[in-house]
């Protein structure tokens, strides 16, 4: 479903644009993904809206099959990409799970901030995107995932999350298409 309105006070949370995962094999270019997220950030700063900056530090303790990761992360690899322009007013979460909210002071934030919709856009769309728009739902925001400006690095994640599980906790919308609302 399209966008219906913007809010008053909508937030914009860019997911994991940092060195270690810009740099992973991807299903679209990450260059593509943060220039589509740095053009958001920049029409919500504009707007003087908030913009939050999430990285990615650590991994949730439990087991799964998966196990650990087989490989080293560079010093640094919780970098974000400098191609975001973060500002001073922009509001950095770093995370230590999956999605954003968990462990973190960004829904209290948001809070302070009266925010009532939050756009996402970042990477993985089935993985930090998808848990942070799963919370945010439950948090009870209204929920905008920016579906060209996500990306995975496996195809049928990608969709799956995109046409099934994105429509049921929010609108899904195109980066042109916010720009324009936000201009």
């Amino acid at each position: 479903m399209p966008l219906s309105q913007l809010d008053d006070n909508a937030a914009l949370i860019v997911i994991d644009l940092q060195k270690g995962v810009c740099g992973l094999p991807l299903l679209h270019p990450a260059s593509q993904i943060v220039a589509r997220a740095s053009q958001l950030a920049g029409a919500f700063r504009k707007r003087g809206l908030p913009v939050v900056l999430v990285n990615v530090a650590g991994r949730a303790p439990g087991r799964t099959e998966a196990g650990m990761p087989k490989f080293a992360f560079p010093p640094n690899w919780t970098d974000l990409v400098p191609e975001l322009n973060a500002q001073a007013g922009d509001y950095l979460v770093t995370k230590q799970r999956v999605g954003a909210f968990i462990g973190t002071s960004l829904d209290e934030y948001l809070h302070q901030q009266v925010v009532t919709q939050v756009f996402l856009c970042g990477i993985a769309t089935s993985s930090g995107v998808e848990a942070t728009a799963r919370s945010a739902f439950d948090l009870g925001y209204n929920v905008v995932l920016v579906v060209d400006a996500t990306t995975d690095r496996d195809a049928e994640f990608h969709q799956h999350s995109v046409e099934k599980i994105f429509p049921r906790l929010g609108e899904t919308e195109i980066t042109n298409n916010i720009l324009k609302v936000l201009a």
